[in-house]
């Protein structure tokens, strides 16, 4: 990768949503690079494992169960990690859900609390970061986890689609006000085997449909989107910023159908 690498020995990094799925597998993989990792979800339990695998590196794992719609506490969390491991270099901002629903079934809250998962949490968390990523003969690296929705439409994913949309332009805009010491990208994931794709993965029919949809024939996995965060958090990136990088499996349509009809199609 370039006279730089991917190594992120001694540098200390914080994953939200880190629990399960893509979230558990980037802090893993960040670990394995070199880096103490933060790890934040609202389950104590699933933390835990991730931090065992964290120390199982050799690495220094800070488990921190909170939930991160609180966003005063996301705010004090970069001088909360800071004090524990000494400083911080990476944010990886991969909390975010939303409703998957019919556009009559969707109203403003749905649009709203979209909104403030997956945007104004990534926001508090790296504006209350910058201080501590800019640390003196450093630089730091923010990567946020936006999503194929936010890009194609798909029946069903208006809230959820939205906000992704907004954190990846949001990606682009802080890039250029933090650059050129603090890097901020983004990992666009495609459908992705995690728990919140467990109802086409366990279904035959629609995991079949996801499959063929998909040039690469299959659901990606969270390491695929991982090896991206860890390229994308390290120096073999440092002439990138403000950028997405898709991890898709190759596609420019959607690749999941929910089934919903059109609207007239079905009697009251």
């Amino acid at each position: 990768m370039g006279q730089h690498g991917s190594s992120l020995d001694g540098q200390v990094a914080i994953v939200t949503g880190a629990g399960r799925g893509i979230g558990a597998a980037t802090a893993v993989a960040l670990a394995r690079a070199g880096a103490d990792v933060a790890v934040v979800a609202r389950s104590e339990d699933t933390l835990k494992k991730v931090a065992e695998e964290i120390a199982a590196t050799g690495r220094r794992a800070y488990a921190i169960a909170a939930d991160l719609d609180d966003l005063e506490f996301v705010a004090g969390l970069p001088t909360t990690v800071a004090d524990e491991l000494g400083r911080l270099d990476v944010i990886v901002n991969n909390v975010g859900s939303a409703t998957i629903k019919p556009f009559l079934e969707t109203d403003w809250t749905d649009l709203e609390e979209a909104m403030r998962l997956n945007v104004a949490t990534a926001h508090t968390l790296t504006r209350a970061a910058v201080p501590h990523l800019l640390g003196p003969g450093r630089s730091g690296a923010v990567v946020n986890i936006c999503s194929t929705v936010g890009r194609v439409g798909a029946r069903g994913f208006l809230s959820y689609g939205m906000a992704k949309a907004a954190l990846a332009q949001y990606t682009r805009l802080a890039a250029r006000d933090l650059a050129p010491r603090i890097r901020v990208n983004g990992v666009v994931p495609g459908s992705i085997a995690t728990d919140n794709l467990r109802f086409v993965m366990q279904d035959d029919a629609l995991r079949g449909r996801l499959e063929q949809a998909t040039p690469m024939r299959r659901a990606g996995r969270p390491e695929d989107v991982a090896d991206a965060v860890v390229y994308l958090a390290s120096p073999a990136s440092s002439y990138v910023t403000g950028k997405l990088l898709e991890v898709d499996g190759g596609i420019d349509t959607p690749n999941i159908d929910l089934g919903i009809p059109d609207l007239g199609t079905v009697s009251a």
